[in-house]
């Protein structure tokens, strides 16, 4: 299941929004076949182990991160072809809690009389599918926050120099990180200061860029604007923003997607809604400051990336990752559980999970959203 598990992480960036699956096939102590989906709309991962193994699959047994689908989307139904590989036993790390899934492939193999286990390293397997579950369950993408700081945990000077904290390697990491992502998110502000591009470095698909622009400052001369047609861009607005500068930024070439304010800005909550409707899993958001307070305070993050650069920049009016009102005690500050640490270049990357202090609540629905899975 190891290998299962690391095959299906093969398919990240490429697959969405199906979830990661990744297949072993093993005979007689051997591995005799191995697969993983690596395309969107592409075979699946059974599928894929039972052409490697061909004949070797009859009497063989499936280690699959998921249950096998038992419906047919942009595929034929997996636990077809399980069964007619002749595979004996099937060893899911996961139930596919999946509408269209959710049992009915475990049934139809259990009732032709094969043997099937769930929940080999399941907790595993869920997470390395967080971002298709948080689809499923909330309707809206798994949140990434990420940042670059100096060692103080500042983002930019008191005069707004931020170029650059982090080293070259740093940034690239940042970029790679990018193109795995449905859609990548800046504020205003950042979008006004930074006049970034937001592309990612050889990217396994094009990121929607987004601007969260209550008003619609974004300007047609923007690098964002500028390069519309060579990767899409979206500005969030409100009711807010001047029909001119709406009608300029559209002319552009960018997408404008005006939803609801709340306190005067717009309401993110209802922005990740949308994104959710057209069943983007993974969202990257790169600040600034006001944008990551409001989405903190809103209990939009999931995951956090922060590139740690070991300088000090001092100064009480410097600029810090996360603003907004923050935390009124440490007992009520968002926690995490640390993922991931390692070197890039001379700086730190620190990844860790929001630990959330009550289970989350499903979010129905429809059918329409979540069909086909695959």
């Amino acid at each position: 299941m190891q290998e299962a598990l690391r095959l299906a992480a093969r398919g990240r960036g490429r697959v969405e929004p199906n979830p990661l699956v990744g297949a072993v096939l093993v005979k007689s102590g051997k591995i005799v076949g191995r697969g993983w989906h690596k395309r969107f709309g592409k075979a699946h991962a059974e599928v894929n182990a039972i052409a490697e193994a061909g004949a070797r699959a009859k009497g063989a047994t499936l280690y699959v991160t998921l249950e096998p689908c038992a419906h047919q989307g942009k595929t034929p139904p997996c636990a077809e072809a399980v069964l007619s590989a002749g595979i004996r036993r099937v060893v899911a790390a996961m139930e596919d809690p999946h509408p269209l899934v959710s049992g009915k492939g475990i049934r139809a193999l259990r009732r032709a009389g094969l043997k099937v286990d769930v929940g080999c390293m399941e907790d595993e397997a869920k997470r390395l599918n967080l971002p298709f579950l948080t689809l499923l369950a909330l309707g809206r993408p798994y949140v990434t926050a990420k940042w670059a700081m100096s060692l103080d945990g500042k983002i930019a000077t008191a005069s707004g120099d931020s170029k650059w904290i982090t080293s070259a390697p740093a940034r690239d990491a940042a970029r790679r990180m990018r193109g795995l992502a449905d859609a990548v998110m800046v504020g205003a502000g950042t979008a006004l200061a930074d006049n970034p591009l937001l592309m990612p470095l050889k990217p396994r698909r094009m990121p929607l860029r987004i601007v969260a622009d209550s008003r619609g400052r974004t300007p047609v001369t923007s690098a964002l604007a500028r390069t519309a047609k060579q990767g899409p861009v979206m500005i969030a607005v409100t009711e807010a923003a001047r029909a001119v500068s709406v009608k300029a930024l559209q002319a552009a070439g960018c997408e404008v997607w005006t939803g609801p304010a709340k306190d005067d800005r717009l309401d993110l909550s209802a922005l990740l809604q949308e994104l959710g409707r057209r069943k983007m899993t993974n969202l990257f958001v790169e600040g600034g400051g006001t944008l990551l307070g409001s989405l903190f305070e809103a209990g939009l993050v999931d995951r956090v990336a922060a590139f740690v650069a070991p300088q000090i920049l001092g100064g009480d009016k410097a600029l810090t990752p996360v603003e907004g009102a923050g935390a009124p005690t440490v007992e009520r500050a968002t926690r995490f559980t640390w993922s991931r640490g390692r070197r890039v270049g001379g700086d730190w990357l620190l990844m860790g999970e929001v630990v959330r202090e009550r289970p989350r609540r499903p979010v129905p629905l429809p059918l329409t959203l979540l069909s086909p899975k695959r």
